[in-house]
């Protein structure tokens, strides 16, 4: 099982083989072990032990599947920042637990440096599906006051930190 819950940073444990291990992984995260170590100059053995220490570390995070919003019917990014009506932890809470209820939001975070109090980007599948997102769902929320939207032209890249 991979650990979620380490916040502490510890890049200074962290070497360029280490670097090369996530940045292999990263690309192709299904890569065998034996296969990871050929491309790092090491023998299995090591290799997995090194990523099982990224993983208890917390520096590794879990592992995914990447799919192309395009191909399964959601070519439309959004990004939408969001005011809510009061700064109060029990606003906060009520719109976080119901955000992430609603499978169209890709990510949420709260921000500063804006008069808006969250960015989430969404995706969906056309005009009326955001349509009706905006105004059946998001907008009924509990506490969210006002609601500005940028739509995506195009995503130039997106990766992880290694």
């Amino acid at each position: 099982m991979v650990n979620t819950n380490s916040h502490t940073s510890l890049a200074t444990d962290i070497d360029d083989t280490d670097k090369r291990i996530l940045q292999l992984l990263q690309t192709d995260a299904r890569m065998s072990i034996t296969e990871l170590a050929e491309h790092v100059n090491l023998s299995a053995t090591p290799c997995a032990r090194r990523i099982k220490r990224l993983e208890d570390t917390g520096i590794i995070t879990g592992y995914q599947t990447q799919t192309d919003a395009h191909k399964l019917g959601y070519p439309l990014s959004v990004w939408i920042a969001i005011s809510m009506d009061r700064h109060t932890a029990e606003r906060f809470e009520i719109f976080e637990r119901k955000i992430q209820s609603f499978n169209e939001v890709i990510s949420c975070s709260i921000v500063t440096g804006r008069s808006e109090d969250y960015l989430i980007k969404v995706r969906v599948r056309d005009m009326a599906h955001y349509e009706e997102f905006l105004l059946h769902r998001l907008n009924r929320i509990e506490g969210v006051a006002q609601v500005h939207t940028s739509f995506e032209l195009r995503e130039v890249f997106n990766r992880s930190i290694v």
